[in-house]
């Protein structure tokens, strides 16, 4: 337990640059509170004293504005920048170093029964405001851009941007490969709907630029 509280610790201070300390992640981030009071909820919740995980996750909740059912499974080194907003659903599985920043949700997408919510693979990044809904996976080193709807499986390696969700393929190259190399950028995503839109003006400058030509050429013929 204490291994993990450490681990815990020090992803925040590897990840944000404003937390200068160990006192300062400890007393001053909701992020790493709501962390280690869900770990505390999901113990009891395993061991069957339901009311007394959800109480937990409840009181969590109150203190940092941030929801973690006690039943979803949550490995090593997640860091919850700012977090007031975050909800994380029942069924939810997240894997190791993951990152997860304001307003973010990992929910259902009605009341299906079972697995509902969604994984989460490793060294995935989920920006703000970004919802994934529903029971697929999220590839290991992808990014979900800030306030993406994702509600279809993302492959690994791959960032996800626009509502609903757009896969854009980085090459087949890694996104993050370790704890160190976790990409943290939410500003310069690929914009494919952007890339479209200056692809078709290029389109129509060469049609105008050969319509000229062509009348050019029927003005000439008149005369």
């Amino acid at each position: 337990m204490f291994k993990r509280i450490r681990k815990d610790i020090q992803v925040i201070l590897d990840r944000d640059p404003a937390a200068r300390n160990t006192l300062e992640v400890i007393l001053c981030y909701p992020g790493f509170h709501a962390v280690l009071m869900h770990r505390l909820a999901h113990w009891f919740y395993n061991k069957g004293f339901n009311l007394i995980a959800r109480f937990i996750s409840q009181f969590s909740r109150f203190i940092t504005g941030i929801e973690i059912h006690p039943a979803a499974k949550i490995g090593e080194g997640l860091f919850i920048d700012h977090g007031m907003g975050v909800v994380i659903g029942e069924t939810t599985e997240i894997g190791d170093n993951v990152t997860i920043y304001q307003g973010a949700t990992l929910g259902g997408t009605g009341k299906e029964t079972g697995k509902r919510h969604p994984t989460i693979g490793n060294n995935v990044v989920i920006s703000a405001g970004a919802k994934v809904l529903g029971p697929f996976k999220v590839g290991d080193n992808s990014k979900i851009g800030a306030n993406a709807v994702v509600l279809s499986e993302v492959p690994p390696n791959c960032t996800v941007v626009g509502v609903p969700g757009r896969i854009v393929r980085k090459d087949n190259k890694r996104v993050a490969s370790a704890r160190d190399e976790i990409d943290l950028d939410q500003v310069r995503l690929p914009d494919p709907i952007a890339d479209q839109i200056k692809e078709i003006n290029k389109r129509i400058n060469t049609l105008e630029e050969r319509i000229k030509e062509l009348e050019g050429r029927l003005n000439n013929e008149a005369i």
